[in-house]
């Protein structure tokens, strides 16, 4: 930083410096009675030497400051100069601190990424891996249509997963029957509840809601495969609905293994697969993640009940008239 450069920062102080010492000299010339009163030009000048010995003396001290201040600005206690600076090295502090926690989340999100994805891959070379032996032998078909189903069923999930960023971009709420958009995903479900000698109790005829169709049936088929997955054969799932004066709901309910006290409030997590997961059957434990996200963005909300060995019993949760985009989306259409 040169001195002149700092001269031009410092412009304020030298043109106030000037007008005082200028409204000085002619305070003084009026009291000496106009131009004629003699006034004393050698003491004038004397007078400003003075004083701007003074102000250069000030002025580089000042200059000296700056230089240290500037030098030291990335240490531990900063020397402030002003106000200004103090305020500005306060907001350079929470700015760091938003950029830390941004970075953070970011890191998490990244992290949650590359675990889904390993665990994706994983869970996918299974039914590859059957696949290949039904080729190597009688391939049956039902076994075949099983095992492309579940490919299917965790690509969809990756697809989903990929899309919760940018949800707010793809989805259009609307009535819909969450009862038809159930009863259609037990149809594309049938040869597994006959295979498994499953029962399917349809309790409920309709139950409007507003949603958005295709990610509802996403999250309904979310619940049913894991009813599916977890209930014996020769279970049943029941499928009814509840209404109150704020909500209605959509109740899933199956006779199988349960979930433990200690695991139910944790089955939401990203990646969580409790004692049930872990020794009944491989899971990702990104089902019920999917949904529950899912649910939140689209303003409904799931909550489970269970008992371990007798059943477990999920609820989807309709707030009525709710739609937490819309007011977002009038307003940009307002704007426009």
């Amino acid at each position: 930083m040169t001195f002149f450069r700092f001269l031009a920062y410092e412009k304020p102080y030298i043109v106030l410096y000037l007008v005082s010492f200028l409204i000085t000299v002619a305070v003084f010339f009026a009291d000496s009675g106009g131009a004629g009163g003699g006034l004393a030009w050698g003491t004038v000048c004397y007078a400003f030497a003075l004083t701007a010995i003074a102000l250069l003396g000030y002025l580089w001290i000042r200059y000296r400051q700056t230089v240290r201040a500037i030098r030291h600005m990335d240490g531990e206690e900063d020397e402030q100069l002003s106000l200004e600076a103090e305020f500005a090295l306060q907001r350079i502090a929470e700015l760091k601190k938003q950029h830390i926690r941004e970075m953070n989340r970011i890191q998490e999100r990244q992290r949650e990424h590359d675990d889904f994805i390993v665990s994706w891959f994983h869970e996918i070379k299974t039914p590859i891996a059957v696949l290949r032996l039904l080729q190597q032998t009688d391939m049956d078909a039902d076994s075949l249509r099983e095992e492309i189903a579940k490919i299917e069923h965790y690509v969809d999930q990756a697809l989903y997963y990929a899309k919760l960023d940018s949800f707010s971009q793809d989805y259009d709420i609307q009535h819909c029957d969450v009862i038809r958009v159930a009863r259609e995903l037990v149809k594309s479900h049938a040869k597994t509840f006959i295979s498994k000698r499953i029962r399917i109790e349809l309790e409920a005829a309709s139950l409007e809601v507003q949603s958005d169709p295709k990610w509802l049936q996403f999250i309904v088929d979310q619940v049913l495969t894991n009813s599916l997955k977890y209930t014996e054969p020769g279970g049943q799932i029941t499928l009814s609905a509840a209404e109150t004066a704020d909500e209605r709901q959509l109740l899933i309910r199956d006779t199988g293994i349960g979930i433990s006290p200690q695991d139910l409030p944790r089955i939401f997590y990203r990646g969580f697969t409790g004692e049930t997961g872990r020794t009944h059957t491989k899971s990702t434990g990104m089902g019920l993640y999917l949904a529950q996200q899912l649910s939140n963005k689209l303003g409904h909300y799931m909550t489970c009940a269970s008992e371990a060995g007798a059943y477990t019993e999920i609820a989807i949760h309709f707030p009525k008239d709710h739609d937490p985009y819309l007011r977002v989306m009038q307003s940009k259409e307002g704007n426009e």
